[in-house]
């Protein structure tokens, strides 16, 4: 009896670990040198994609990263989140700082997404669905007047 009380709190406490971040795969971490002025001529076909499912729903990132191809996007993986996480929200946006512009243009598509920015080199975009993940917005209406006003980490808005 004694053992399985031992085996029974030693799993317990790995699990309150786990949730409060102590072990396990770390979180994004955040980067400074953000390109913050995308080119808003960026089309979705410049943009390369991931596309993971950080749900317990089997088939959710591929019937997103066909949604996505359809928009445009080049998708290149489809996969459960690397890194192991689950996502109660809509899901993140997860990129590198070369790959701002495509985050970007990408968040267009994937309303109450949250960017999060990682180390990574190159510019591809993670595109990350959680739980309340339902489908992608449309498309948003062309306005050579208006300014893109989503927020990306790392920014600071001057107006």
């Amino acid at each position: 009896m004694t053992f399985v009380a031992l085996v029974l709190t030693g799993t317990l406490l790995y699990a309150a670990s786990y949730v409060q971040g102590w072990v396990g795969s770390p979180a994004p971490k955040s980067v400074s040198n953000v390109n913050c002025n995308p080119d808003p001529s960026l089309k979705p076909r410049e943009v390369t994609l991931n596309v993971y499912n950080a749900t317990g729903l089997t088939g959710l990132a591929a019937k997103a990263a066909t949604k996505l191809e359809r928009a445009g996007f080049q998708v290149e993986t489809v996969d459960n989140d690397p890194l192991g996480r689950t996502i109660l929200t809509m899901g993140e946006i997860r990129v590198g700082p070369t790959g701002a512009a495509g985050a970007i243009l990408v968040s267009k598509r994937l309303a109450g997404f949250k960017l999060v920015q990682d180390g990574r080199a190159d510019a591809t975009v993670d595109v990350v669905l959680g739980k309340k993940f339902r489908g992608l917005t449309p498309p948003p209406k062309v306005s050579s007047t208006k300014k893109s006003t989503t927020p990306f980490p790392g920014c600071v808005s001057l107006s």
